[in-house]
């Protein structure tokens, strides 16, 4: 009787854990995750793309500065851009920041990659490009800027992938494995016959017959506890 009784508790247990799953929170979250991809970016993406964004501002702010202290905007472009010289000119450091913001904003704003390898490719040029320059230019005989254009340029294009790496990619994983789990069990929910409660889950009353058979029972118990 008592192995009966907790096999009926067990199962009406689990029968009250399959119908506490409600398929109206169920369908909430499902539409709020839709309603992330329907804003056509992440939140984590968009502030990777604006990092991006900043990447080029920055680089290009300190190139123009760069122009104006070395004897002014017009005279000093002319000289890096028109007579472009790889040993002494910044020209191709900026350029080398457009090409990681065109590539960059391409691949993971426009076409939404969800893959590393446009971030590996504008990480080992500027990398490889950087270091070329700095080991066959002469642009640390040319001030202060000769030493933060390059060392900027290649710390940027390095958090720009530890970003896309280590917070998009994974975060947004993250949150697709969940919208497929809640799908999962609003799918295993939709299949639960509805209209059940608690109140349906219950014992038979004890019959007439049963509580008088127990209560003659105790009653010819009672002399022989007596003796």
């Amino acid at each position: 009787m008592e192995n009966a009784v907790t096999g009926s508790q067990s199962s009406h247990a689990s029968l009250r854990d399959i119908h506490s799953i409600n398929p109206t929170q169920l369908m909430a979250r499902i539409e709020s995750y839709e309603g992330r991809e329907k804003k056509g970016i992440s939140d984590v993406r968009r502030t990777f793309c604006l990092f991006v964004t900043f990447d080029l501002l920055f680089v290009t702010l300190l190139w123009i500065i760069e122009l104006n202290v070395n004897g002014g905007i017009e005279n000093t472009l002319e000289k890096e851009v028109v007579q472009y010289d790889f040993y002494s000119s910044y020209f191709d450091i900026f350029l080398l920041a457009v090409f990681r913001f065109k590539v960059l904003i391409l691949a993971y704003a426009v076409c939404r990659l969800r893959h590393w390898w446009a971030i590996a490719l504008t990480t080992a040029v500027t990398s490889a490009f950087l270091l070329a320059k700095v080991i066959l230019s002469k642009l640390f005989s040319q001030g202060a800027f000769g030493y933060v254009l390059p060392i900027i340029s290649f710390i940027l294009a390095w958090i720009e992938t530890w970003f896309l790496d280590f917070k998009v990619l994974p975060q947004e994983s993250e949150e697709e494995n969940r919208l497929l789990i809640v799908q999962d069990a609003s799918e295993r929910a939709a299949l639960i016959p509805g209209g059940l409660s608690d109140g349906q889950f219950y014992s038979p009353p004890e019959s007439e017959a049963g509580s008088e058979e127990m209560e003659e029972k105790q009653d010819s118990e009672k002399p022989l506890l007596e003796l």
